[in-house]
């Protein structure tokens, strides 16, 4: 009798066969797009969420009126390729390493910086390897952490640069750093 149902039992497994193979099929494709995903957003870039004050009124030009974010474009393609002073950068946060954060660079190396309180001394000599950032806002020290918090940032923290903005749409296209005039004092290092 129990020879007598197997072969139902055969049929109904593989019945199965088909979804099993389509499942096996389409987690196989997934899992091996994974590691591409994960190289890109790590090398050649990724969306960026600017939050807070620290870049208005440049960027999150709505924060007043609403708590929607802005979108950007976070090129990490050999970010520190012709870095200058103007451009708006991605880099771990020195206060919080967690944390990735977008600011504006202020100083490159050997470049003297009129600082902001809450930073001890008035002025500061940008060191070897190390760039200066502000946010473009709240200069009082509550809205932004900035190097007038932790000093200049070493260049290896920085992971991209902000070129262009997503969202809103009004806001979209290339991220024009030329236009931006500095409100820091720099004294610019002789190259």
């Amino acid at each position: 009798m129990a020879l007598g149902r197997l072969p139902p039992l055969l049929n109904r497994f593989r019945a199965r066969v088909p979804f099993i193979k389509q499942t096996s099929f389409i987690l196989f494709n997934f899992i091996t797009w994974i590691p591409a995903v994960i190289w890109f957003n790590s090398s050649v870039g990724d969306i960026v969420w600017i939050q807070g004050g620290s870049m208005y009124p440049y960027l999150n030009t709505d924060i007043n009126r609403t708590t929607k974010k802005d979108a950007c474009w976070n090129n990490k393609w050999e970010p520190l390729e012709g870095l200058r002073r103007g451009m708006i950068v991605s880099f771990w946060s020195p206060a919080h390493p967690e944390v990735e954060a977008v600011k504006r660079v202020i100083g490159l190396e050997g470049d003297v910086v009129f600082t902001r309180k809450p930073f001890p001394n008035p002025r500061a000599t940008v060191p070897p390897g190390h760039i200066w950032v502000e946010g473009d806002g709240g200069h009082n020290g509550k809205e932004t952490l900035d190097s007038n918090t932790y000093g200049p940032i070493s260049m290896n923290l920085v992971t991209g640069r902000v070129t262009y903005a997503l969202w809103p749409w009004r806001t979209f296209g290339p991220i024009n750093w030329w236009e931006w005039k500095p409100k820091t004092r720099v004294i610019k290092a002789k190259r």
